[in-house]
């Protein structure tokens, strides 16, 4: 079956879209001709045996109080073992309403206030919350910009954690935004440095299914017996499908006594269900039916990408592009334009109407970046290419 990548369902605007209201809110207006480029959240369609699985449920259940079913960690467990190469347990699995819920509960179940947890950064600024909303100590591992990826800093990365205060390390795998691919290596190596130092991986996987065709991800806990009962994995396939309004994540803990430490804390808030009925049916579509469809956005996404890198290489040379190598997020470094950060921002929104994620809230390291959303049908990159050349034709020799 061919699916459609090409169509969407129009703006989004008073849906209660944080997406396209985040357009709105900073355009205080409506445009009906802006590009929308930001946000981790597709413009395609949602996959049709999804939607009929969800309107099945509806038409033919009681919706009172439900649990995740056999079936459903069924699949769940089917999908790590077939597209991960991992084989979990059903009682691994802890159910929370996000992952980035889990950062939080994780941060409160691990460590102790005041104590340090290292990010490689620039990351996912969630994260950045999870510890200083926490009264935890961020303490930042700086990546390495080689031009068009990152690399691991792995001197200063012991040396933080050797620091008796630093208990942690929450880990973003893929990279969000850099888009890395961490390899099986990397990964043994980072293992190695925590476990001498006793500090707990905790990693964030959400965009783990999202691997560009020729690459390869590497689950963390995959890659030794003692790092999988030594990590905290969290998934949810609500980047993969684009499902993050159905709010349901799976976090797997191998290990009893993190699994006990982390639930602990996640019932402490909500001792009723942390998910919803649709919620774990989506899911149980999206891992059972799904997988041909996120074959082929893959390749659009792919294909998007390889139309941005051309375009810039050709016309804006200056900005380096990043490879993309897993998510759909592309990370572009247009400091080589001699813009001012927030210069930069005022052109794409008000002069080409392109609204990305602005690098800068991602660290500080970051200013002058930009993320660019490539989950969405090729025209809308063509017109995104072109409204940009158009716009920067007076502003770069």
């Amino acid at each position: 079956m061919k699916y459609d990548f090409e169509h969407t369902n129009g703006t989004r605007y008073g849906t209660g879209s944080g997406k396209w209201q985040a357009i709105e809110d900073t355009l205080h207006s409506r445009p009906q001709d802006i590009v929308p480029l930001s946000v981790a959240d597709m413009e395609f369609k949602t996959a049709p045996e999804i939607v009929n699985g969800v309107k099945d449920a509806l038409e033919n259940t009681v919706l009172g109080y439900y649990q995740p079913t056999p079936a459903y960690y069924k699949a769940v467990g089917d999908w790590m073992k077939n597209r991960h190469h991992w084989q979990i347990k059903p009682e691994w699995i802890v159910n929370t309403d996000g992952i980035v819920r889990a950062f939080h509960v994780a941060v409160r179940a691990y460590t102790k206030p005041g104590e340090g947890v290292i990010l490689m950064t620039p990351v996912y600024y969630p994260m950045y919350h999870a510890i200083q909303y926490n009264q935890r100590q961020l303490v930042e591992n700086p990546l390495i910009d080689a031009g068009d990826h990152y690399e691991i800093d792995w001197a200063d990365f012991e040396q933080k954690c050797q620091d008796p205060n630093v208990t942690m390390f929450l880990m973003c795998s893929p990279h969000n935004p850099g888009s890395r691919l961490w390899t099986k290596a990397e990964q043994e190596k980072i293992f190695a440095i925590c476990q001498a130092n006793h500090v707990l991986v905790v990693v964030d996987e959400i965009h783990n299914d999202l691997v560009m065709p020729g690459h390869q991800h590497v689950m963390f806990p995959t890659i030794s017996k003692a790092a999988e009962q030594n990590c905290v994995v969290m998934t949810a396939p609500s980047k993969t499908f684009n499902l993050a309004g159905f709010q349901t994540s799976n976090i797997i803990i191998p290990n009893e006594n993190l699994r006990q430490q982390f639930l602990a804390i996640l019932y402490q808030g909500t001792p009723g269900p942390n998910c919803n009925y649709l919620g774990y049916k989506a899911c149980y579509y999206a891992y059972t039916q799904g997988a041909a469809w996120l074959d082929q956005c893959l390749q659009v996404i792919q294909h998007n990408y390889q139309l941005v890198a051309d375009f810039m290489q050709q016309n804006f040379p200056q900005i380096k592009v990043f490879k993309l190598e897993a998510s759909y997020l592309l990370w572009m470094n247009w400091n080589g334009l001699n813009l001012d950060y927030k210069e930069l921002q005022r052109i794409n929104q008000q002069e080409a109407k392109l609204f990305f994620d602005e690098g800068a809230m991602f660290g500080k390291a970051a200013q002058g970046f930009e993320r660019w959303n490539l989950a969405e049908p090729t025209h809308y990159v063509e017109e995104a290419l072109q409204r940009m050349k158009q716009a920067y034709a007076k502003y770069v020799d």
